[in-house]
């Protein structure tokens, strides 16, 4: 059968999402033919071209799109001194915000790649600024018409967007589709939609093939496997055959497959100096999964009753190297983002053992969490593999909350792990939350005070806070009342079903506190503020931090 792969507009740019890449993997397998195309890239590669400028009236920056794209991809460094002190881009109101003295304390003296890219990652964003405000209000450079998509209990607005003619942005994307399909001539056609980013294109896309094809359309992917579980408005199938839900776990038995696409088309992208998000955006990292699921699997905030999540198996240590020296033959590259919800850290062990053994050069970061066994003799072994950085989540900072949302880790765990982390050279970013039911005002003061200390001593050098948010597929949600909360959403959507509605009760100003501690942080991560007292960032009275 010939099986034609998609990924939708749009996901990141620096390199590949690997849903497709692993079905190809289990399809190819099988024994059937099979294509993949990732129409992100592709139509990102179509918007940001001197041609497609030009029609739209940015002369200066249709001159100067091909040079910067060759930079992002690595295959003119030597523009990057110029692109560096400032001469060379036009510059338009995102570089109004600059601060040169953060720039150059950010990346130091002028002419280095990451400050380059920095700035023409600025230079692309305001092109799709330009696009999305004259152009086509659904582009963006690493989503597509998202807010249709997000909380969207109805597919009215999304139904009758689709229902109008398709717009310039999309005439390209159905362009690249028509060429792939008369040259390939699919039998069955299946696309992912990892996020709600995505769906809009994918919806698009099989609306396209509805209409010029006999193939079968299925859809599938994180959220159709998140949010339609429970949905009900059959006009969805006017835009395919099938939803696939838990359906191609086999897959992950696989290696993926990134034979096919395009992998000198993707643009290295530095938007924020956050360290982490720069490693996210930065480079073409090979993404892949180490163990599918989470081998813990109880935190209360987390979708644990979802497949994905839930159902936790892991190969063994020379089959996942086995897996990476193939897609290092693949892809040229030796980067890994492991994309597992929690690496398991007996497996990580064992597979940076086995790297050794194998006197392999690669460099590799995931997701983790801050276990007691990440010694310093386990963080030390992990460097030496290659290990770059981790992410884990903090969450809350409160050891009450941790262990009423069933974390399964302490403060002091996690700040020991981090302190091992940090010794052996890898660099850790944290998750963090506010607003879990019943969190205090006092709790959260005494979070940010923990915050404050771990970056004044270097054991985290990025950190991210988000407001506590209620699924329906989360222990929390399923059973409100164990954490003293009711949900205020009890029947169904039509259409999507994930975040719900629950009666918070918190009797301070839970915004302020939100803002006051995502400002703190940013000037953390910054190095400044670190010797100001916490209250200070709050615009609301709070109390004097007790952490001891």
């Amino acid at each position: 059968m010939r099986i034609l792969l998609i990924t939708p507009p749009l996901t990141q740019l620096n390199t590949p999402y690997p849903a497709t890449a692993y079905l190809k993997g289990l399809f190819v397998a099988q024994g059937h033919d099979v294509r993949q195309v990732d129409l992100g890239i592709e139509v990102a590669d179509q918007v940001l071209s001197r041609e497609f400028l030009e029609s739209i009236g940015l002369h200066d920056q249709a001159r100067m799109i091909e040079p910067v794209k060759r930079f992002l991809r690595g295959q003119d460094d030597t523009l990057g001194p110029r692109i560096a002190n400032r001469s060379l881009l036009p510059e338009g109101k995102r570089f109004d915000q600059l601060d040169g003295d953060h720039l150059e304390w950010s990346f130091g003296v002028s002419g280095t790649t990451d400050k380059a890219q920095h700035l023409a990652t600025l230079f692309v964003e305001e092109v799709a600024d330009y696009v999305r405000e004259r152009v086509d209000e659904h582009f963006d450079l690493v989503r597509y018409a998202e807010y249709l998509s997000n909380d969207a209990p109805s597919f009215d607005p999304l139904y009758e967007e689709l229902q109008r003619k398709p717009s310039r942005v999309d005439m390209l994307m159905l362009k690249i589709l028509a060429s792939v399909v008369a040259d390939f001539h699919p039998e069955r056609v299946c696309i992912t939609i990892p996020f709600p980013g995505c769906l809009y294109g994918a919806l698009r896309c099989g609306q396209w093939l509805k209409t010029h094809t006999e193939a079968t359309v299925e859809l599938g992917g994180g959220f159709p496997n998140t949010e339609w579980r429970q949905m009900s408005d059959q006009r969805l199938f006017e835009f395919c055959d099938e939803v696939v839900i838990d359906g191609h776990n086999e897959a992950y038995n696989h290696c993926p497959d990134f034979s096919g696409l395009p992998l000198d088309k993707y643009l290295s992208m530095s938007e924020m100096t956050n360290p982490m998000h720069r490693l996210w955006s930065q480079g073409r990292w090979n993404k892949m999964m180490m163990a599918h699921g989470c081998y813990w699997a109880k935190c209360a905030f987390c979708d644990t009753s979802l497949d994905y999540i839930g159902n936790y198996y892991a190969p063994n240590a020379p089959t996942v190297v086995d897996r990476m020296e193939r897609v290092m033959e693949q892809t040229g590259r030796t980067g890994f983002h492991f994309v597992d919800e929690a690496l398991p850290p007996k497996l990580l062990g064992e597979v940076a053992e086995e790297i050794l053994r194998r006197g392999l050069t690669l460099s590799f970061w995931g997701n983790i969490r801050f276990e007691k066994a990440y010694t310093a003799e386990l963080c030390d072994l992990l460097a030496e593999a290659g290990m770059v950085a981790v992410s884990g989540g903090l969450e809350v900072a409160s050891d009450r909350l941790l262990n009423l949302m069933n974390k399964g880790v302490t403060i002091d765990q996690t700040i020991n792990a981090c302190r091992h982390f940090r010794d052996a050279g890898i660099m850790v970013h944290t998750y963090l939350m506010y607003g879990f039911p019943t969190e205090t005002l006092q709790e959260s003061v005494d979070a940010l005070e923990t915050v404050r200390r771990m970056f004044d001593e270097g054991i985290v050098q990025s950190a991210f806070w988000h407001r506590y948010a209620m699924t329906c597929h989360s222990p929390s949600g399923l059973n409100p009342e164990r954490y003293g909360i009711r949900r205020t959403t009890l029947e169904p959507n039509t259409f999507c079903n994930n975040e719900v509605d629950w009666e918070p009760g918190f009797d301070y100003d839970i915004d302020a506190v939100g803002a006051a501690l995502r400002l703190a942080t940013y000037n953390y991560m910054n190095g400044l503020g670190l010797d100001q007292p916490v209250r200070s960032w709050f615009p609301i009275r709070v109390p004097k931090p007790s952490v001891k």
